[in-house]
Order: structure tokens, then C-alpha cells, then sequence
């Protein structure tokens, strides 16, 4: 079989812009404020002034937006909801305090017959409380020896103590118990024994036995990361993952381009060519070269090495202009004009089309409206830690409710997109001892540098998402779970998931997506999974 061609004819690609241009939707003004009917005509004198109602609007707006950047984002309404439930309840409990009391003393108790018995031979003495496997913290040798041993174990202890003093409280609804079970376990966790110098044996031998340099070297590394996160630069080393020099290097050529993406295509790399070509589409929170690093690193290399024709969406990373961009418009300015595209330059086949997190889940619905139009240009789908159904979705969920959706959107309101950093601060409380506490002990007070990597070059390429876009995707998808509940709207019609009848194989899991969401997405896709082309070097890679 020959190579496929590009399009050549500007005419052409044109007319495709314009195809996917038509179908944009509109953008609706949002209505400010709504009067309440009370059964009789409502005289025009009896509206609020628009100049009032406005000047409130913006007022409340901008104040949320500012409270935001000392949040990180967070709602304070919503935290203080949570807690307020939680500590009204335990005070009218008298014998969920008690229990409390008690389970202090035996904690107590078991604390001091480990501390006598390890004064008898520390040998054989056993721990009274064990880390949890995930838990690093306290792995380092020294953590066994007195009184560093004492230290942690009590640590440990009133951990533990706290989960029993946040959870089972009768009364509490069980957001709310995760939210502060969630919301004490992020300050002990800051406040832990191997955060603080004096407190820490590694930090302690590695201070003596350096004469203080490492505590020179992190105070450098400090300075050094300070000063590049308030202008905005990559962190240290990124430099030797420079995009089509070191990573993102497979040789391809944008072949079309709009308002929101560009479409690369990459020839396959063997004299045998496959007629099937394939479409990646990968999610816009990150650049798309994630599926395109090193070339050990590379699925796209792997797959043109098979002898597929590989074709890759490049999101545009948004600006204020872009902030009334919606899910729609990247379904049909992104997936549905790539799809056109892939049609004209390889006519007559069918296509094999793989989604990755946030593009995973607008294939599925892109690929659901196609099954409802009787469209079935995609012959199979393959997703990569991708959620379709957000009813279990892990700790992320606790981050997302009305109050703190509305708080969101207003500071997105006032800059018109979501920015990076903001982003990356709810993904970072997700798993505060890997991404936040055990940097800072490497870093800056061990003096240490991690080794750069490919991976993590590309994960300090941040982009942004616009304003309706992202609140869209919070309200209708994790909120309201409208996707998996046939509720979602493509072309001004409902999608459902069960339309879909091209095999598909199951998501790559990764730290966000959860196994459950992963469950009930293949319980609610009939078709049975397949196996994936190209699941193999994809898991190696995605971890």
C-alpha cells in the first residue's frame, strides 16, 4: 500500500476550517439575576436596577477571585461548611467523645509498653503502629534508633488517633467526613517529625557529617526555585528536555490547523505500511508530546516502527480571548475536524482512534454522538487513564461542590482561564507527602537535587484551560456526572455511552483516575473490551 498524502490543496483545507467553524455553538450571555414569580404581573419599575445588579455581580466576583490567590483556590465557605458539621455533631455526641478518651489512654498505654520494652533490647521489639505501605517517611535506618524511634511512633499514634476523631460521628454527611478527614490529614502531615530539621535523624547525619553545606546547598536550592517560580521560568534541568531537540523529536508535519488545534501526522517508519491509520487525542491540561518523549519513551515511534500512519492532536494553549471556548467547540473544532481531515488525506478507511485522561474522555463522547449519527469512520478505541463516569472518582471530589465550583469559576471569571499553577495545587494535596513534603526534605534541607527527566520536563510544560470550558467539564461531568447518565449534549442531542459499538479496550490507570470510575465505565459501554495495539509500550511508558 502506498504512504497517505497530506492535504496540498489550501482550498481545500480551508473549506474544512470552515466546516468546523460552523459547528461552534454559540456562546449564551449569562443571565445576571432572575425575579421570582409571586402570582401577580410584575411591573418594569419593580425590576432591580441592571446597573445595581451588575455592580454586585462584579463586587462578589472580584472579591472571591482575590481570596482565591491566597487560597490556592480553595473555597473557604466550603471548608468551614465541612467543619462547622463536623464539630457541631461530635459536641453533641458525649459518647463518641468518650470513646475518643479511651482510645487516648490505650494508645497511650500501648505507646509506653513499647517505649519500656525497647529499653530492654530494641532487637526484639516489636513497633506498636506500622507506616502504611505507601508511607516513605520513616524507611531510612536511623528512623529506628532512640529517641527517633519514639518520635515517629508517636507521630504515627495521633495520626491514627485523628482519623478515629474525624470519621464515625454520627450525623455527619459523608462529604463532609471525607473533607475534614482529608483537611486534618493534609496539616498533620505538614507538621510530621520528618518535616522539621531537629526532628529528623537523616537530616541530623547529613548536617554533622557535612559540617551545615547541605543546609547551604538547600537554602541555594530554595533561592533558585523561588526566583524562577515568581518569573514564571521552568524549574532547574528543564532546559535538557528542549521540545523537538531532546523529547517530542519523531519526525512529523502539521498537516491542518484552526482556531483550536494543529494536526500533526507522522509516516509510518517501514516499507510495509498498515491502511488503518490511528488518531491520538490527548488531553489539553498538558502538552501533547506526553505520548511523544524520548524515543525509548515514544509511542509514536513505536507505532510508526509497526507501520501505522499515526496522526496527533496539538492543543493551543488558551488565552483571555479564548476564555468562552466550551466542550462542544473542542469536540468539533478538535476531534470531528481531525477525524475530516484523516478522512481526506487516507480515504475509504476506517480509523483507530486513542484517547488519553481529559482527551480520552472527549473521544468517548465524540465517539458516542458518532454511534448515535449512524457515523462509524472509527473502527476501535483505546483509552489511557481516562474517566467517563465520575461517581467515584477519587479524593478529587472533595475538591469539587457548588461552593467551591462557584468560587472557581469567579476566579477564572477575572483572568478568563485556569492557570497552571492553580491547577497543579489540587493535584499536589492529592498526594502532599510525594509531590510537596518529600521535596522540600530532599531539596532544601538534605541540599539534594532529583534528576531531571523526560517525564518530568513535560509535566513543568504547563497550559491553561478556558473559563467555560473547565467549568463545564467540573459542573457537568465530575458534579453532575452527565456523561455516564445520558445527560451530556453534543449537537443539541443527548450522548449515551451504551451507543458506542466499537471494541475498545480498557484505561491505563494512573495516579487520578480511580479503579471504580474505570468498573463502571466498561459496565456501561456494551461492547466487550478488546485487546488494545498498542497497551503494552502505553503502560510502560504511563506507569
Amino acid at each position: 500500500m502506498s504512504r497517505p498524502e497530506a492535504i496540498s490543496d489550501p482550498g481545500k483545507i480551508m473549506t474544512l476550517r470552515e466546516d468546523a467553524t460552523a459547528n461552534v455553538a454559540p456562546v449564551k450571555k449569562p443571565i445576571l439575576s432572575r425575579e421570582r414569580m409571586t402570582g401577580h404581573l410584575i411591573e418594569p419599575q419593580d425590576h432591580d436596577s441592571y446597573s445595581i445588579t451588575a455592580f454586585a455581580d462584579i463586587t462578589d466576583r472580584s472579591l472571591h477571585a482575590a481570596v482565591a490567590r491566597f487560597t490556592g483556590g480553595l473555597s473557604p465557605a466550603a471548608l468551614t461548611q465541612a467543619y462547622l458539621d463536623w464539630a457541631t455533631h461530635l459536641a453533641n455526641a458525649p459518647g463518641k467523645r468518650l470513646q475518643l478518651v479511651d482510645k487516648a489512654i490505650r494508645k497511650a498505654i500501648r505507646f509506653g509498653n513499647y517505649v519500656s520494652r525497647f529499653a530492654g533490647g530494641p532487637e526484639r521489639t516489636k513497633y506498636c503502629i506500622e507506616p502504611l505501605p505507601h508511607d516513605r517517611r520513616f524507611v531510612n535506618d536511623n528512623w529506628q534508633k532512640w529517641p527517633f524511634c519514639f518520635i515517629y511512633q508517636a507521630f504515627l499514634l495521633q495520626q491514627q488517633w485523628w482519623h478515629n476523631a474525624t470519621t464515625g460521628v454520627r450525623g455527619v454527611s459523608q462529604r463532609h467526613e471525607e473533607m475534614v478527614e482529608f483537611g486534618s490529614r493534609q496539616v498533620l502531615d505538614m507538621f510530621a517529625p520528618s518535616n522539621i530539621p531537629l526532628l529528623n535523624p537523616e537530616v541530623l547525619c547529613r548536617t554533622i557529617g557535612t559540617g551545615g553545606i547541605n543546609l547551604v546547598k538547600g537554602f541555594q536550592n530554595f533561592i533558585e526555585d523561588w526566583e524562577r517560580s515568581i518569573s514564571g521560568k521552568k524549574p532547574i534541568g528543564t532546559e535538557n528536555f528542549a521540545v523537538g531537540r531532546d523529547v517530542a523529536v519523531t519526525p512529523g508535519k502539521v498537516v491542518y490547523r484552526n482556531r483550536l488545534i494543529e494536526l500533526i501526522q507522522y509516516v509510518p517508519a517501514t516499507d510495509k505500511v498498515r491502511p488503518e491509520p490511528i488518531l491520538i487525542v490527548p488531553a489539553w491540561i498538558m502538552k501533547y508530546y506526553i505520548l511523544d518523549l524520548s524515543p525509548q519513551n515514544s509511542l509514536v515511534k513505536y507505532l510508526i516502527d509497526q507501520g501505522f500512519t499515526v496522526f496527533m492532536i496539538s492543543w493551543k494553549n488558551p488565552d483571555p480571548d479564548d476564555r468562552d471556548l466550551g466542550l462542544e467547540d473542542y469536540r468539533t473544532l478538535g476531534v470531528m475536524s481531525a477525524l475530516d481531515v484523516i478522512r481526506a488525506i487516507v480515504p475509504n478507511r476506517k480509523m483507530h482512534a486513542v484517547g488519553y485522561c481529559l482527551g480520552g474522555t472527549l473521544l468517548s463522547i465524540a465517539a458516542a454522538a458518532m454511534a448515535r449519527d449512524q457515523d462509524d469512520r472509527i473502527e476501535t478505541l483505546t483509552f489511557f487513564a481516562t474517566q467517563t463516569d465520575f461517581t467515584e472518582a477519587g479524593e478529587l471530589t472533595l475538591l469539587i461542590d457548588e461552593s467551591q465550583l462557584a468560587f472557581l469559576e469567579d476566579m477564572m471569571w477575572e483572568q478568563g482561564f485556569l492557570d497552571s499553577r492553580q491547577m497543579a495545587g489540587a493535584f499536589q494535596m492529592l498526594r502532599s507527602n510525594d509531590l510537596i513534603w518529600s521535596h522540600l526534605v530532599r531539596d532544601y534541607l538534605l541540599g539534594e537535587r532529583q534528576t531531571m527527566t523526560d517525564l518530568m520536563a513535560w509535566n513543568a510544560d504547563t497550559t491553561r484551560m478556558p473559563y467555560r470550558m473547565h467549568s463545564e467539564y467540573l459542573r457537568k461531568l465530575f458534579l453532575d456526572n452527565d456523561l455516564a447518565e445520558g445527560r451530556l449534549v453534543a449537537n443539541g442531542e443527548p450522548v449515551t455511552l451504551s451507543d458506542i459499538r466499537a471494541p475498545f479496550s480498557p484505561s491505563v490507570r494512573n495516579g487520578i483516575t480511580s479503579r471504580h470510575g474505570d468498573r463502571r465505565t466498561r459496565s456501561i459501554c456494551k461492547q466487550k473490551p478488546r485487546s488494545p495495539i498498542c497497551s503494552r509500550p502505553a503502560a510502560t511508558m504511563l506507569g
